[in-house]
Protein backbone atom coordinates (compact mmCIF):
# COMPACT_ATOMS: atom_id res chain seq x y z
CA UNK A 1 0.00 0.00 0.00
CA UNK A 2 1.11 3.71 -0.71
CA UNK A 3 1.75 6.04 1.89
CA UNK A 4 1.25 9.83 2.02
CA UNK A 5 1.88 12.08 4.61
CA UNK A 6 -0.30 14.91 4.90
CA UNK A 7 -0.19 18.69 5.84
CA UNK A 8 -2.51 19.32 9.00
CA UNK A 9 -3.95 22.48 10.42
CA UNK A 10 -0.89 22.49 12.23
CA UNK A 11 0.80 23.78 9.18
CA UNK A 12 0.24 27.19 9.63
CA UNK A 13 1.81 27.40 13.28
CA UNK A 14 4.85 25.98 11.75
CA UNK A 15 5.67 28.55 9.89
CA UNK A 16 8.60 30.34 8.64
CA UNK A 17 9.37 26.72 8.17
CA UNK A 18 6.27 25.15 6.17
CA UNK A 19 7.11 27.92 4.02
CA UNK A 20 9.55 25.94 2.06
CA UNK A 21 8.66 22.40 3.26
CA UNK A 22 5.72 19.90 4.14
CA UNK A 23 5.05 19.71 7.88
CA UNK A 24 6.45 15.91 7.33
CA UNK A 25 9.99 17.49 6.54
CA UNK A 26 10.99 19.14 10.00
CA UNK A 27 13.49 17.86 11.58
CA UNK A 28 12.79 17.24 15.64
CA UNK A 29 15.10 14.93 17.41
CA UNK A 30 17.51 12.96 15.06
CA UNK A 31 14.81 12.50 12.42
CA UNK A 32 12.77 14.61 10.17
CA UNK A 33 8.98 13.90 10.89
CA UNK A 34 8.95 11.68 7.56
CA UNK A 35 12.23 9.99 7.68
CA UNK A 36 10.91 8.67 11.09
CA UNK A 37 7.77 7.13 9.87
CA UNK A 38 10.15 5.77 6.78
CA UNK A 39 12.26 3.99 9.28
CA UNK A 40 9.47 2.36 11.30
CA UNK A 41 7.46 1.46 8.51
CA UNK A 42 10.17 0.41 5.85
CA UNK A 43 8.67 2.33 2.94
CA UNK A 44 8.74 5.44 1.21
CA UNK A 45 6.59 8.31 1.45
CA UNK A 46 4.41 10.67 -0.72
CA UNK A 47 2.96 14.32 0.72
CA UNK A 48 -0.09 15.75 0.75
CA UNK A 49 1.01 19.54 0.57
CA UNK A 50 0.13 22.76 -0.87
CA UNK A 51 0.64 23.13 -4.69
CA UNK A 52 3.32 25.21 -4.74
CA UNK A 53 5.43 22.90 -3.06
CA UNK A 54 3.78 19.93 -4.66
CA UNK A 55 6.92 19.73 -7.73
CA UNK A 56 9.50 19.22 -5.02
CA UNK A 57 7.55 16.73 -2.51
CA UNK A 58 5.19 15.06 -5.13
CA UNK A 59 2.27 12.61 -3.76
CA UNK A 60 3.33 10.01 -6.45
CA UNK A 61 0.12 8.93 -7.19
CA UNK A 62 -0.97 5.31 -7.28
CA UNK A 63 -4.44 3.18 -8.00
CA UNK A 64 -6.12 1.53 -5.27
CA UNK A 65 -6.03 2.80 -1.08
CA UNK A 66 -3.52 4.77 0.21
CA UNK A 67 -2.69 4.64 3.92
CA UNK A 68 -2.20 8.84 4.72
CA UNK A 69 -0.63 9.62 7.90
CA UNK A 70 -0.33 12.97 9.60
CA UNK A 71 3.08 14.50 8.98
CA UNK A 72 2.72 16.11 12.08
CA UNK A 73 2.78 13.47 14.60
CA UNK A 74 5.52 11.51 15.95
CA UNK A 75 6.17 8.07 14.77
CA UNK A 76 6.51 5.27 17.49
CA UNK A 77 6.06 1.84 17.12
CA UNK A 78 2.47 1.21 18.59
CA UNK A 79 1.42 3.58 16.56
CA UNK A 80 2.66 1.63 13.24
CA UNK A 81 1.09 -1.78 14.63
CA UNK A 82 -2.11 0.43 15.12
CA UNK A 83 -2.14 2.11 11.54
CA UNK A 84 -1.16 -0.95 9.45
CA UNK A 85 -3.94 -3.10 11.23
CA UNK A 86 -6.61 -0.62 9.55
CA UNK A 87 -8.66 -1.34 6.94
CA UNK A 88 -10.25 -0.15 3.82
CA UNK A 89 -12.51 3.63 4.33
CA UNK A 90 -11.45 3.87 8.36
CA UNK A 91 -9.99 6.70 10.23
CA UNK A 92 -7.71 6.71 13.41
CA UNK A 93 -7.85 9.60 15.35
CA UNK A 94 -6.96 10.84 18.76
CA UNK A 95 -8.64 13.67 20.96
CA UNK A 96 -10.18 15.38 17.74
CA UNK A 97 -6.65 15.02 15.44
CA UNK A 98 -6.80 12.48 12.56
CA UNK A 99 -3.61 10.32 12.91
CA UNK A 100 -4.02 8.01 9.79
CA UNK A 101 -6.75 6.99 7.10
CA UNK A 102 -6.81 4.45 4.38
CA UNK A 103 -8.34 6.11 1.38
CA UNK A 104 -8.45 6.05 -2.56
CA UNK A 105 -6.09 8.82 -3.50
CA UNK A 106 -7.04 12.40 -2.97
CA UNK A 107 -6.13 14.54 -5.55
CA UNK A 108 -7.06 18.05 -3.52
CA UNK A 109 -5.64 20.76 -1.04
CA UNK A 110 -4.69 19.72 2.31
CA UNK A 111 -7.29 21.71 3.64
CA UNK A 112 -10.03 19.74 1.44
CA UNK A 113 -8.42 16.41 2.70
CA UNK A 114 -8.96 17.70 6.10
CA UNK A 115 -12.39 18.38 5.65
CA UNK A 116 -13.05 15.34 3.46
CA UNK A 117 -11.32 13.07 6.37
CA UNK A 118 -13.07 14.95 9.33
CA UNK A 119 -16.59 13.84 8.06
CA UNK A 120 -16.14 10.27 7.80
CA UNK A 121 -16.29 8.11 11.13
CA UNK A 122 -13.44 7.85 12.90
CA UNK A 123 -11.91 4.98 15.63
CA UNK A 124 -10.16 6.29 18.67
CA UNK A 125 -6.85 5.35 19.11
CA UNK A 126 -6.17 4.25 22.89
CA UNK A 127 -2.84 5.46 23.59
CA UNK A 128 -1.31 8.83 23.39
CA UNK A 129 0.45 10.93 20.86
CA UNK A 130 2.82 13.71 20.15
CA UNK A 131 2.58 16.35 17.32
CA UNK A 132 3.89 19.32 16.89
CA UNK A 133 1.22 21.75 17.26
CA UNK A 134 3.59 25.19 17.81
CA UNK A 135 6.59 26.22 16.25
CA UNK A 136 8.81 26.23 19.81
CA UNK A 137 7.63 22.27 19.60
CA UNK A 138 10.67 21.80 17.42
CA UNK A 139 13.20 22.61 20.38
CA UNK A 140 10.79 21.75 22.84
CA UNK A 141 9.91 18.45 21.91
CA UNK A 142 13.27 17.53 21.00
CA UNK A 143 14.49 15.75 24.22
CA UNK A 144 11.71 13.39 23.45
CA UNK A 145 12.12 12.91 20.15
CA UNK A 146 15.77 12.03 20.76
CA UNK A 147 14.64 9.16 23.23
CA UNK A 148 12.19 7.69 20.66
CA UNK A 149 14.58 8.33 17.76
CA UNK A 150 17.90 6.97 19.38
CA UNK A 151 16.89 3.24 19.93
CA UNK A 152 15.27 2.79 16.03
CA UNK A 153 18.51 4.51 14.68
CA UNK A 154 20.84 1.75 16.45
CA UNK A 155 18.65 -1.29 17.09
CA UNK A 156 20.69 -4.40 16.36
CA UNK A 157 23.87 -2.38 15.78
CA UNK A 158 27.64 -1.90 17.11
CA UNK A 159 28.83 1.86 16.50
CA UNK A 160 31.95 2.82 16.65
CA UNK A 161 34.62 2.33 19.44
CA UNK A 162 35.41 5.81 20.90
CA UNK A 163 38.36 7.32 19.98
CA UNK A 164 41.56 7.26 22.41
CA UNK A 165 42.41 11.37 23.74
CA UNK A 166 38.00 11.33 24.40
CA UNK A 167 36.73 11.33 27.59
CA UNK A 168 33.23 9.86 27.50
CA UNK A 169 30.46 9.52 30.71
CA UNK A 170 27.28 7.12 30.35
CA UNK A 171 28.89 5.16 27.35
CA UNK A 172 26.01 3.12 26.94
CA UNK A 173 23.47 6.22 25.81
CA UNK A 174 26.41 6.93 23.07
CA UNK A 175 26.29 5.83 19.51
CA UNK A 176 29.02 6.75 17.14
CA UNK A 177 28.40 6.06 13.28
CA UNK A 178 31.48 4.50 11.35
CA UNK A 179 33.57 7.33 9.53
CA UNK A 180 32.73 9.46 12.15
CA UNK A 181 36.22 11.39 13.38
CA UNK A 182 36.01 12.88 17.02
CA UNK A 183 39.55 14.34 18.17
CA UNK A 184 41.29 14.49 21.09
CA UNK A 185 39.88 16.51 24.08
CA UNK A 186 36.50 16.02 23.29
CA UNK A 187 34.18 15.52 26.29
CA UNK A 188 30.77 13.32 25.89
CA UNK A 189 28.41 13.31 28.98
CA UNK A 190 25.91 10.99 27.84
CA UNK A 191 24.58 10.47 31.46
CA UNK A 192 22.11 13.13 30.80
CA UNK A 193 20.46 11.82 27.64
CA UNK A 194 21.63 9.59 24.56
CA UNK A 195 24.05 11.18 22.25
CA UNK A 196 24.04 9.98 18.44
CA UNK A 197 27.35 10.90 16.22
CA UNK A 198 26.54 10.47 12.55
CA UNK A 199 28.68 9.30 9.46
CA UNK A 200 31.36 11.38 8.08
CA UNK A 201 31.19 13.82 11.04
CA UNK A 202 34.01 16.41 12.37
CA UNK A 203 34.00 16.79 15.69
CA UNK A 204 37.13 18.93 16.38
CA UNK A 205 39.34 19.38 19.51
CA UNK A 206 37.77 20.07 22.54
CA UNK A 207 34.16 20.00 21.74
CA UNK A 208 32.03 20.14 25.00
CA UNK A 209 28.90 17.79 24.41
CA UNK A 210 26.19 16.66 26.98
CA UNK A 211 23.28 14.51 25.98
CA UNK A 212 20.13 14.68 24.79
CA UNK A 213 22.61 15.03 21.35
CA UNK A 214 22.09 14.13 17.83
CA UNK A 215 25.50 14.78 15.77
CA UNK A 216 23.87 13.92 11.73
CA UNK A 217 25.59 13.16 9.05
CA UNK A 218 28.57 15.70 7.78
CA UNK A 219 27.94 17.59 10.59
CA UNK A 220 31.19 19.86 12.23
CA UNK A 221 31.43 20.74 15.58
CA UNK A 222 34.69 23.62 15.60
CA UNK A 223 37.43 23.30 18.35
CA UNK A 224 35.55 24.30 21.87
CA UNK A 225 31.97 23.97 20.73
CA UNK A 226 30.01 23.97 24.07
CA UNK A 227 26.75 22.22 23.29
CA UNK A 228 24.06 21.60 25.68
CA UNK A 229 21.11 19.03 25.18
CA UNK A 230 18.60 18.89 24.09
CA UNK A 231 20.21 19.80 20.42
CA UNK A 232 20.14 18.31 16.74
CA UNK A 233 22.62 19.29 14.18
CA UNK A 234 21.33 18.18 11.14
CA UNK A 235 22.66 17.03 8.25
CA UNK A 236 25.79 19.09 7.11
CA UNK A 237 25.50 22.09 9.76
CA UNK A 238 28.63 23.45 11.31
CA UNK A 239 28.80 25.25 14.28
CA UNK A 240 30.89 26.88 17.30
CA UNK A 241 30.25 28.98 20.38
CA UNK A 242 27.55 27.90 23.09
CA UNK A 243 24.16 26.34 21.93
CA UNK A 244 21.71 25.21 24.28
CA UNK A 245 18.50 23.19 22.78
CA UNK A 246 18.61 24.05 19.60
CA UNK A 247 17.69 22.41 16.51
CA UNK A 248 19.24 22.96 13.29
CA UNK A 249 17.43 21.51 10.11
CA UNK A 250 20.54 20.99 7.69
CA UNK A 251 23.33 22.62 6.09
CA UNK A 252 23.21 25.89 8.16
CA UNK A 253 26.39 27.71 9.77
CA UNK A 254 27.16 29.11 12.97
CA UNK A 255 30.62 28.60 13.03
CA UNK A 256 31.91 31.08 15.82
CA UNK A 257 31.29 32.42 18.76
CA UNK A 258 28.18 33.48 20.34
CA UNK A 259 25.01 32.13 22.11
CA UNK A 260 21.82 30.44 20.74
CA UNK A 261 19.45 28.75 22.82
CA UNK A 262 16.01 27.67 22.38
CA UNK A 263 15.77 28.11 18.64
CA UNK A 264 15.46 26.79 15.59
CA UNK A 265 17.37 27.14 12.78
CA UNK A 266 16.48 26.49 9.19
CA UNK A 267 18.88 25.19 6.13
CA UNK A 268 21.03 27.20 4.07
CA UNK A 269 22.09 29.68 7.18
CA UNK A 270 24.15 31.55 8.27
CA UNK A 271 24.75 32.88 11.80
CA UNK A 272 27.79 35.54 11.79
CA UNK A 273 30.55 35.71 14.22
CA UNK A 274 29.42 36.38 17.80
CA UNK A 275 25.62 36.53 16.74
CA UNK A 276 23.92 36.10 20.06
CA UNK A 277 20.67 35.13 20.78
CA UNK A 278 18.42 36.10 23.99
CA UNK A 279 16.11 33.45 25.31
CA UNK A 280 14.95 34.80 28.33
CA UNK A 281 13.49 38.21 29.29
CA UNK A 282 14.32 40.44 32.13
CA UNK A 283 11.45 39.85 33.77
CA UNK A 284 11.41 36.42 33.61
CA UNK A 285 8.09 36.56 31.73
CA UNK A 286 6.11 34.50 29.55
CA UNK A 287 7.52 34.66 25.88
CA UNK A 288 5.08 35.95 22.93
CA UNK A 289 6.13 35.49 19.14
CA UNK A 290 4.91 36.42 16.30
CA UNK A 291 2.45 33.76 14.67
CA UNK A 292 2.84 34.98 11.27
CA UNK A 293 -0.65 33.09 9.82
CA UNK A 294 -2.40 35.32 11.84
CA UNK A 295 -0.18 38.14 11.99
CA UNK A 296 -0.73 38.57 15.85
CA UNK A 297 1.63 38.12 18.81
CA UNK A 298 1.05 34.68 21.01
CA UNK A 299 1.96 33.18 24.31
CA UNK A 300 4.32 30.69 24.07
CA UNK A 301 3.55 29.38 27.10
CA UNK A 302 7.65 29.54 27.97
CA UNK A 303 9.83 31.25 29.98
CA UNK A 304 12.80 29.94 27.49
CA UNK A 305 11.83 30.65 23.50
CA UNK A 306 15.04 32.47 21.23
CA UNK A 307 15.72 32.63 17.80
CA UNK A 308 13.03 31.24 14.90
CA UNK A 309 14.96 31.76 11.08
CA UNK A 310 13.57 30.46 7.84
CA UNK A 311 15.76 28.82 5.43
CA UNK A 312 18.59 31.23 3.28
CA UNK A 313 18.72 33.97 6.01
CA UNK A 314 21.92 35.14 7.32
CA UNK A 315 22.76 37.64 9.45
CA UNK A 316 26.27 39.43 9.71
CA UNK A 317 28.49 39.72 12.79
CA UNK A 318 28.10 41.22 16.13
CA UNK A 319 23.94 40.43 15.34
CA UNK A 320 21.93 40.16 18.37
CA UNK A 321 18.90 38.90 18.50
CA UNK A 322 15.77 39.28 20.73
CA UNK A 323 13.79 37.27 23.06
CA UNK A 324 11.40 35.28 20.73
CA UNK A 325 12.61 36.93 17.17
CA UNK A 326 10.93 35.05 13.77
CA UNK A 327 12.98 35.89 11.26
CA UNK A 328 11.37 34.22 7.39
CA UNK A 329 12.82 33.22 4.79
CA UNK A 330 15.87 34.60 2.44
CA UNK A 331 16.35 37.59 5.07
CA UNK A 332 19.75 39.30 4.93
CA UNK A 333 20.70 41.23 8.79
CA UNK A 334 22.94 43.44 9.69
CA UNK A 335 23.98 46.23 11.82
CA UNK A 336 23.77 47.44 15.52
CA UNK A 337 21.24 46.86 17.95
CA UNK A 338 18.40 44.88 17.92
CA UNK A 339 16.42 44.15 14.89
CA UNK A 340 12.38 43.89 14.85
CA UNK A 341 11.44 40.83 16.73
CA UNK A 342 9.56 39.61 13.54
CA UNK A 343 11.15 40.15 10.13
CA UNK A 344 8.95 38.86 7.04
CA UNK A 345 10.83 36.34 4.53
CA UNK A 346 13.11 38.63 1.85
CA UNK A 347 14.07 41.53 4.28
CA UNK A 348 17.47 43.14 3.93
CA UNK A 349 18.48 45.27 6.71
CA UNK A 350 18.02 45.37 10.56
CA UNK A 351 17.47 47.89 13.36
CA UNK A 352 17.88 50.64 11.31
CA UNK A 353 15.26 49.44 9.15
CA UNK A 354 14.54 47.50 6.20
CA UNK A 355 13.71 47.01 2.34
CA UNK A 356 12.48 44.16 0.33
CA UNK A 357 15.45 41.75 -0.85
CA UNK A 358 15.51 41.68 -4.53
CA UNK A 359 14.45 38.29 -5.36
CA UNK A 360 17.08 38.14 -8.46
CA UNK A 361 20.05 38.86 -5.81
CA UNK A 362 18.65 36.64 -3.22
CA UNK A 363 18.35 33.78 -6.05
CA UNK A 364 22.04 34.56 -6.68
CA UNK A 365 22.96 34.31 -3.38
CA UNK A 366 21.47 30.90 -2.85
CA UNK A 367 23.03 29.79 -5.89
CA UNK A 368 26.53 30.37 -4.61
CA UNK A 369 26.08 29.01 -0.93
CA UNK A 370 24.28 26.02 -3.10
CA UNK A 371 27.59 25.56 -5.18
CA UNK A 372 29.81 25.89 -1.50
CA UNK A 373 28.18 22.10 -1.36
CA UNK A 374 28.36 21.45 -4.66
CA UNK A 375 24.56 21.59 -5.16
CA UNK A 376 22.69 23.59 -7.87
CA UNK A 377 19.14 25.38 -7.27
CA UNK A 378 16.37 23.27 -9.43
CA UNK A 379 13.99 25.25 -11.38
CA UNK A 380 11.57 24.05 -9.03
CA UNK A 381 13.21 25.57 -6.06
CA UNK A 382 13.76 28.28 -8.05
CA UNK A 383 9.62 28.50 -8.65
CA UNK A 384 8.85 27.94 -5.43
CA UNK A 385 10.61 30.90 -4.35
CA UNK A 386 9.53 33.29 -6.66
CA UNK A 387 5.80 31.98 -5.20
CA UNK A 388 6.56 33.15 -1.78
CA UNK A 389 8.37 36.23 -2.81
CA UNK A 390 5.68 37.19 -4.86
CA UNK A 391 3.33 36.02 -2.01
CA UNK A 392 4.80 37.88 0.89
CA UNK A 393 3.19 40.95 1.95
CA UNK A 394 5.42 44.13 0.25
CA UNK A 395 5.58 46.17 3.40
CA UNK A 396 9.39 47.65 2.44
CA UNK A 397 10.74 49.26 -0.92
CA UNK A 398 12.54 46.93 -2.69
CA UNK A 399 16.13 47.67 -2.98
CA UNK A 400 17.98 47.66 -6.37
Amino acid sequence: MKHILFDSEARENLLPFTHTRPVADIRCGIFTMRERWQQLLNCSTGSLTEYYLSPLYPAHAAEGEILYINGAIFGTQDLCNAITAMGSGQVLSCAGIVIAAVLPFFSGSPAQFAEHVHALPATEYSGSIMTLANVWDIFSLNEKAIAIDFPIITAGREGAPVPEGVTVSGAHQLFIEPGANIYAGCIINATTGPVYIGKDTQILEGTLMRGPLAICDQAVTKMGAKIYGATTLGPGCKVGGEINNAVFFANSNKSHDGYLGNAVIGEWCNLGADTNCSNLKNNYGIVKIRHEASGKDVSTGLIFCGLMMGDHSKCGINTMFNTGTVVGVSCNIYGGGFPDKFIPSFSWGGSDGFVTYNFEKAMATAEQVYARRNKTLSNAEFEMYRYLYDETPGIYPIAH
